[in-house]
């Protein structure tokens, strides 16, 4: 059934016909962990017409710190910035997409949903979904927008830090739930962080598993809603992954799934690593 474009996942023809009544502000997230530059290069070559670019570096991030993970949430002063420099204002639609099964996407969907603003979709399928319905690509810059008038307004308790993490482990109502892949969790494999493993208690639901393997799209709202029911068993879901960037498909696939308890550790297991570290 094609969605409409009130809902958090636009499909392309609703995109379109949004582009032709009004004028969303459509963020390319591409992006690569080894090759933060990558994403910017692509859109260069060619991205949906009128799109801007947001790097999870520069755009999505605040800068690194001793803690708080290898990608830190941004501050309401620094996000306020980019929304308004991109012409955000309470009303506008936002669209945002990427090349990667919504891995950075949906970080761009969760900061606008978390500092308050309710227009904000993710286009199914992303940009390969666009280009598969034979819609146009651009290469020039956008146009600049006026500036928006955005106003954060963060929803704090949406967020669970380290120590709150820490002192709830056997004691909490959460159930923590790692998004990286099998060997990471496992701790078979560690590419990026400095220790393996998995935070004690926490159990495994990839990010990746959320979308259709072939066509980047997501699962139906009823494959969601059992899917989490079946891993919460009845506990509010506390989500994290290696940096906090990841775990943002699968808090906004609950959220598809009509979950309105889930949560997010921003730090995720680099966060948890560092402060294993500082204790030695």
């Amino acid at each position: 059934m094609e969605k409409n474009s009130d809902d958090p996942l636009i499909e392309v023809a609703a995109l379109t016909r949004l582009q032709a009544c009004t004028n969303p502000v459509i963020l390319d997230c591409r992006y690569a962990l080894s090759d933060p530059d990558k994403g910017a290069r692509a859109f260069a070559n060619g991205h949906i017409p009128g799109a801007h670019y947001a790097s999870l570096h520069r755009d999505l991030s605040a800068s690194l710190q001793r803690y708080g993970g290898r990608h830190p949430l941004p501050s309401s002063a620094q996000f306020q910035q980019l929304a308004r420099k991109l012409g955000v204002c309470r009303t506008t639609p936002v669209v945002v997409y990427d090349d990667n099964r919504l891995g950075f996407a949906a970080r761009a969907w969760f900061l606008f949903f978390f500092f308050g603003h309710k227009s904000i979709h993710i286009l199914n399928g992303g940009l390969q979904a666009w280009k598969d319905a034979g819609q146009p690509l651009e290469t020039r810059a956008p146009t600049p927008r006026p500036a928006g008038d955005f106003k954060p307004e963060p929803q704090e308790n949406l967020l669970v830090h380290y120590a709150q993490v820490k002192a709830g482990l056997h004691t909490a109502s959460w159930q923590l739930v790692d998004a990286r892949d099998h060997e990471r969790f496992a701790g078979l494999k560690e590419p990026i962080d400095p220790i393996a493993g998995h935070i004690p208690t926490a159990i495994n639901s990839p990010w990746q598993e959320i979308t259709e393997t072939a066509s980047g799209k997501v699962k139906s709202p009823e494959v969601l809603r059992k899917q989490w029911e079946s891993l919460s068993n009845g506990r509010p879901l506390l989500n994290y992954c290696g940096s906090g960037v990841t775990a943002c498909v699968n808090f906004f696939a609950q959220y598809l799934a009509g979950r309105r308890d889930s949560l997010l550790y921003p730090g995720s297991w680099s966060d948890w690593c560092a402060h294993q570290r500082g204790r030695h």
